[in-house]
């Protein structure tokens, strides 16, 4: 039995991993090249939309340009759908090596960013993150690609995979599903078919829609990104540009808050006549639960709802605040253009997918953020790769 797997970040490349691990032949399919890490910026994918939607095409996908973290997002929600997650989260835990990294792995700005949130009342904890804190040496460049191999990303799991003897295919866009008499029999790219008794979609919320939809088969009407702005301020010497990202959590009902460097806050200063280095900025991310608002067709629109801006005001406030207690210049504050990190939702369970993630084509499956039943405003890597392992255990079991 063949699986064909359509796509190497989280989700592919652990279904990848899980299936040919117990022995079945897989395909591993993906749209980008074969990257070195540390040049993964170079393959981001963005959308222009109203909010701008961060994406990268290339072996493991976004995971090579995530910031490393590894929470636990939308566990109540998919045990509400039948779906309990307890195990896959588990062993998603232990495989990555998802902890807190220790006090020698936060630099000044992010414990300042920590004390002043504490100091106003706020409950702050360390990020759990999936770095190897014994090859990290904070740079700051995470979400460029890691120069020293101490993140975990999809390849990892890729890797793992071809040593199975999976075969991996890069540069290699999928055109079409094959369906027969209501099963499906493999794909199409570039006029070539690849035959297979099963396909699992893995090739992003904004990609994957579009491969159903071609079949005829339900996708949903509905968008989410984890909406993010980047507020700042000045404070000589901070040097927050060279920390881990996003090592630390402040967590509300509709937002996160974390520490954050974002050179556009440099771009925004300078615009305001505010002339200062990287070094000199100290940042916090607000990332909000984003309403569904949004659409994926010929082209991809996200927008900002009334409630959305309410929540990123309502968020940099809060920010500000921690800035300023933390030592930043308020008479510097500004915040990044609007952006989202982490599409989902566009194929979701109940909708789109049954609870085993399956469509309405036998043998056909979903295994990314397109499933995912709300927006978890929160990084969905870890959730992802437990999905992918939950599928993997369906998909074996039928086989």
């Amino acid at each position: 039995m063949r699986a064909i797997i359509v796509g190497s970040g989280a989700g592919g490349a652990t279904v990848a991993k899980e299936l040919s691990d117990k022995g079945m032949e897989v395909v591993l399919i993906e749209k980008g090249p074969t990257i070195e890490a540390k040049d993964a910026s170079k393959y981001y994918a963005n959308i222009d939309s109203e909010v701008e939607i961060l994406r990268a095409f290339c072996l493991g996908g976004t995971t090579t340009v995530s910031a490393g973290n590894g929470v636990r997002a939308l566990e109540k929600e998919l045990r509400g759908l039948g779906i309990d997650l307890g195990e896959e989260f588990e062993d998603a835990e232990r495989e990555l090596g998802v902890r807190t990294l220790p006090d020698s792995h936060f630099g000044e700005g992010t414990k300042r960013i920590m004390v002043a949130a504490e100091n106003l009342g706020f409950d702050v904890k360390k990020m759990p993150k999936f770095i190897d804190p014994a090859k990290c040496t904070p740079c700051g460049k995470c979400t460029s690609g890691c120069q020293n191999g101490a993140k975990w990303s999809a390849v990892e799991f890729v890797k793992a995979a071809e040593k199975n003897g999976a075969k991996i295919i890069t540069d290699m866009p999928i055109d079409d599903i094959i369906v027969e008499d209501g099963e499906v029999a493999g794909v199409r790219s570039k006029g070539k078919v690849i035959p297979a008794d099963i396909v699992v979609l893995s090739a992003g919320a904004l990609e994957t829609p579009r491969l159903l939809r071609k079949q005829g088969l339900p996708t949903t009407p509905n968008l989410f990104v984890d909406t993010f702005i980047t507020a700042g301020g000045v404070l000589d010497g901070i040097k927050l540009n060279k920390e881990v990202t996003m090592n630390a959590l402040i967590t509300f009902e509709e937002f996160i808050l974390s520490p954050h460097f974002s050179n556009r806050l440099v771009k925004r200063m300078d615009a305001r006549g505010v002339k200062v280095s990287s070094e000199d900025v100290l940042g916090i991310m607000v990332k909000i639960k984003d309403e569904e608002v949004g659409e994926v067709n010929k082209d991809v629109k996200k927008v900002v709802t009334n409630r959305d801006a309410v929540l990123l005001s309502e968020g940099a406030a809060i920010a500000g605040s921690i800035l300023e207690k933390a030592g930043a210049d308020p008479s510097t504050f500004v915040s990044t253009p609007v952006r989202g990190a982490h599409p989902g939702g566009t194929a979701r369970i109940g909708e789109a997918v049954d609870k085993n993630l399956a469509t309405e084509v036998e043998g056909l499956y979903v295994a990314d953020a397109s499933v995912l039943p709300a927006s978890p405003g929160a990084p969905p890597i870890l959730t992802i790769v437990a999905l992918a392992k939950y599928v993997s255990k369906i998909i074996l079991n039928r086989s």
